[in-house]
């Protein structure tokens, strides 16, 4: 199958460099969503539904005979706000839009995925081919369960992968449980009282407010959080006063996030911050609250059938040398978490090449680009799991 796959891997290549020259944003990838369904359509799926969450796709590919049976295969769309720095020829034609997390070459995946099983329908059951808009930031995994997903298009068991810079060219990591933390984007506003730098005992200073706040937050990590679970809080953005040298500001503003791979320490530790936040400003006697953005994602965790069938295909599929199941979690996010937790699945990273090589480059970085030798790899692997799972 890979053999096979490789030897349309420049019509793949086209679609996925055709899909990068135009990136589009969160809720927007109009143009990206045409380009799928048009290519869904030629190829004679069964149905083609657009517009589910704005621009999200779901391709419906029945077998050989009817089955009860449906898989869910998922890849999302959407570009990073970012300048490219790539010169290119299929570099992004779009000032601040950059396909800088491969959600080009995820799409290419999939697409190649409905090609194949398109022409060779060796399975039983259906397949839902999901083309997931607004995944950095926006939660459009939940937007489209919110708009039915899974009512309209019921599955037994959903995949997903997700390239990975670091990991050696087509290779694979999973693993059961927690895969990818939990994120939650929260912001503190400190309201003190300013005043003459001089007189510092006619104030209430929000810089130093925002200093005890930040330095107290890490006693979550180290004494309120067991040594053996995994929790991180990051301050991003801190902001007070107006470029002054002798003037106290009245306010402070502070911004970061909260990651976590486990349900129970990530209430834990947001009930802790909005404590300290408040208690450490009560102190100095300032006022301050603590806002939880909305879009904060939990934590991506792998069934544990669904993980063991996943990566026994893959060794099938690559040779166990190239699987490796006992990979560590990583903290970085995926709103692929909302949809397992509605539907028993698995995550997987895809080896895009080792730093250095072809396609090392880490994502979110404006140098990035999706390696193309990886889409047959991955097109291979989710053909492999509809047609086991399938039988």
């Amino acid at each position: 199958m890979i053999n096979e796959l490789k030897q349309h891997n420049e019509m793949f290549s086209q679609w996925r460099k055709a899909i990068h020259q135009h990136p589009e944003l969160g809720f927007e990838e109009q143009q990206t969503a045409d380009f799928v369904a048009n290519k869904l359509r030629q190829w004679g799926l069964d149905e083609v539904h657009t517009g589910i969450a704005t621009t999200g796709v779901v391709g419906v590919l029945r077998g050989q005979s009817p089955n009860s049976r449906a898989i869910g295969l998922r890849a999302d769309m959407d570009a990073l706000a970012l300048d490219e720095a790539n010169d290119f020829s299929h570099a992004s034609h779009i000032a601040g839009k950059m396909h800088a997390c491969g959600h080009d070459g995820h799409t290419a995946i999939l697409l190649a995925s409905a090609w194949y099983l398109a022409q060779n329908r060796n399975f039983n059951g259906t397949v839902y081919f999901i083309f997931q808009p607004a995944e950095e930031g926006l939660g459009g995994a939940q937007a489209m369960i919110d708009d039915g997903l899974f009512e309209r298009f019921k599955c037994d068991r959903i995949y997903a992968l997700h390239n990975m810079p670091g990991i050696a060219q087509s290779h694979i990591w999973l693993k059961p449980g927690p895969l990818m933390a939990s994120a939650d984007r929260f912001d503190i506003a400190i309201e003190a009282k300013g005043g003459h730098a001089a007189m510092p005992q006619h104030l209430i200073d929000p810089s130093l407010v925002m200093s005890n706040i930040i330095l107290s937050a890490q006693t979550i990590v180290s004494r309120n959080t067991s040594p053996l679970d995994t929790c991180v809080i990051s301050f991003t953005d801190i902001h007070s006063g107006e470029g002054t040298y002798n003037v106290v500001p009245d306010s402070a503003q502070l911004k970061g996030c909260l990651r976590t791979f486990n349900p129970q320490v990530r209430q834990q530790a947001l009930e802790r911050l909005q404590q300290v936040v408040e208690q450490t400003a009560k102190l100095y006697g300032a006022k301050a609250s603590l806002t939880i953005q909305p879009g904060s994602y939990p934590a991506t965790v792998n069934e544990q059938h669904s993980y063991e069938f996943a990566a026994n295909i893959a060794e099938q599929l690559l040779g166990k040398e190239r699987v490796n199941t006992h990979c560590d979690p990583l903290s970085g996010s995926e709103d692929f978490s909302f949809m397992l937790n509605k539907v028993a699945g698995c995550y997987l990273l895809l080896g895009n090449g080792l730093s250095g090589e072809k396609g090392g480059v880490c994502v979110h970085n404006p140098h990035y680009d999706f390696n193309d030798d990886i889409i047959p790899v991955g097109a291979a692997l989710f053909c492999s799991l509809v047609t086991a799972e399938l039988k």
